[in-house]
């Protein structure tokens, strides 16, 4: 596992018998496609621009940390999330393919602490009455 907050949550998931998946389903959010425009993208260090007219762009996939298949609901643990960093963008272009993939009505808990695994575990058990 990439963290120990990722730990955590599998923990406490498997002591409450949770049939649940760690990262077992990675979803297509936005198609790789072909740009028939100009394109011209600078390389790393050499500062030179290539001629991208016309290549693959790369899709974006997203994995989430864990599913809990029988419950529908998705848990994502982040503790830190630099500035910098694509997750905040990825996790939208996710919860947008969720909507429009008849999910919407799935559970989504983006958990950041230990205290908030405990919280989100509990709620998902009281659902359950």
């Amino acid at each position: 596992m990439k963290s120990g907050l990722e730990k955590y949550c599998y923990k406490r998931l498997e002591e409450e018998g949770f049939n649940f998946g760690y990262e077992t389903q990675t979803f297509t959010v936005l198609d790789e496609f072909y740009y028939e425009g100009d394109y011209h993208s600078m390389t790393n260090g050499s500062g030179r621009l290539i001629d991208k007219t016309g290549k693959k762009v790369r899709g974006i996939k997203y994995t989430p940390d864990f599913i809990l298949p029988d419950d529908q609901i998705i848990i994502e643990t982040k503790g830190y999330i630099r500035s910098q960093h694509s997750f905040p963008l990825r996790f939208k272009l996710f919860l947008s393919y969720l909507s429009r993939n008849g999910m919407g009505d799935w559970g989504i808990y983006l958990l950041k602490n230990q205290k908030q695994v405990n919280e989100a575990i509990q709620l998902i058990k009281n659902e359950r009455k």
